[in-house]
């Protein structure tokens, strides 16, 4: 049993499902920093520098703070401004994403697209064509 679960391992995908894991996770860190320390606060100063992330509504009388942080340590919220900023940081890294694949496809289109190099003569076309040089000088 323990031979069998070592060539799954070793022999399956899970080794490459592993990696892609592990690179998946360290690209969405990139793409998260992208998104909030790069392209938001661009947004931010395009848009007066509105954070949708503080809105809420309390849900409880004992709500009384400011920041949305506070207010769920004093009870229940309803974050719907959260939950649009969320939304937003999810459409640009979709967009991110969607630029990324779409070079990438080009790339392979690319490469894709170039003719194959024309194979070599048989060592007998290359006779042939010695004995036809050879006969084309005399």
């Amino acid at each position: 049993m323990l031979k069998d679960f070592r060539d799954f391992a070793i022999k399956g995908n899970a080794v490459d499902l592993a990696i892609g894991v592990v690179i998946g996770a360290a690209f969405g860190k990139i793409v998260a920093s992208l998104v909030e320390d790069i392209i938001m606060p661009l947004v931010g100063l395009l848009t007066g520098g509105v954070d949708f992330s503080n809105h809420f509504i309390p849900l409880s009388a004992k709500v009384t703070a400011a920041a949305l942080a506070d207010a769920k340590k004093q009870g229940a919220v309803w974050a719907w401004g959260n939950f649009i900023q969320v939304c937003f940081n999810f459409l640009i890294i979709a967009l991110v994403l969607f630029f990324i694949v779409r070079g990438l496809s080009r790339l392979k289109k690319e490469e894709a697209a170039a003719p194959p190099a024309p194979p070599a003569p048989s060592a007998e076309q290359q006779l042939l064509t010695e004995i036809r040089d050879l006969l084309a000088k005399r």
